[in-house]
């Protein structure tokens, strides 16, 4: 069991999502934890009846919401408290610093900062990032409508004194491609589809399961991908 967090201010339950139906499908088994103030996946991943916390499975991945911890999924799901939890990768989507402690993400290996370069996301997003006491190992996803070099400094600048150490790799999300269009057509009808997003995101979402998969070649993510497109998986 592996654990990736998806850190930062910016609005990103949907391409979390995303990412663990990929991971689906080249067959891992996804748990998905909203560990945001909002819990915007209690409004946006369909459920029968919400409770305070809950688990529900949603195109294959399990999504949990309103847990302050593992042990207390480990307690939901009846599993013993001292052995790993019945998954290949656990995604948690954050937007707090006591998450970083919670779900102990400070010393992994798959880490992401998402944010875009509005100033709420960039510095509410570092703010997470503030007190930590140990250095932190992050890759940026950034959302931005053009890649520039002034923007990914600031990010830089506004970081300096932060224990951060940033990948070598960026990865971008195109915005004003009609994607946010798309994934609220797909929230309206209860779908992760791919086929109406942009080749830009879906190269980005491939990228980001590359990396987190590792000895999964790049042909076998593609393919998982168009059998996603033609309804297949």
């Amino acid at each position: 069991m592996e654990k990736v967090g998806f850190i930062g201010a910016y609005d990103k339950i949907d391409f979390v999502l995303y990412v663990a139906k990929l991971l689906t499908a080249v067959g891992k088994k996804i748990l998905v934890v909203d560990y945001t103030i909002t819990k915007k996946a209690k409004y946006i991943v369909p459920t029968i009846k919400p409770t305070l916390s809950y688990i529900t499975e949603y195109e294959d991945i399990d999504v949990a919401i309103g847990f302050e911890n593992l042990e207390e999924i480990k307690k939901y799901l009846g599993q013993p408290i001292d052995k790993e939890l019945d998954y290949d990768y656990i995604l948690i989507d954050l937007d707090n610093a006591e998450g970083l402690e919670k779900f102990e993400l400070l010393a992994g290996n798959h880490n992401y900062f998402v944010t875009s370069f509005d100033a709420y996301s960039l510095k509410k997003g570092l703010e997470i990032l503030q007190n930590i006491k140990s250095p932190i190992q992050l890759t940026k996803v950034i959302f931005s409508k053009e890649i520039l070099k002034e923007e990914d400094d600031y990010l830089n600048f506004l970081a300096l004194g932060y224990k951060i150490l940033w990948n070598e790799y960026r990865v971008y999300f195109p915005l004003e491609q009609g994607d946010q269009s798309a994934i609220i057509d797909n929230q309206r009808i209860s779908r992760i589809k791919f086929d109406n997003l942009s080749m830009q995101y879906k190269e980005s979402i491939m990228y980001i399961a590359e990396m987190i998969l590792k000895n999964v070649g790049l042909g076998k993510i593609k393919k998982a991908l168009k059998d996603i497109e033609k309804g297949e998986l």
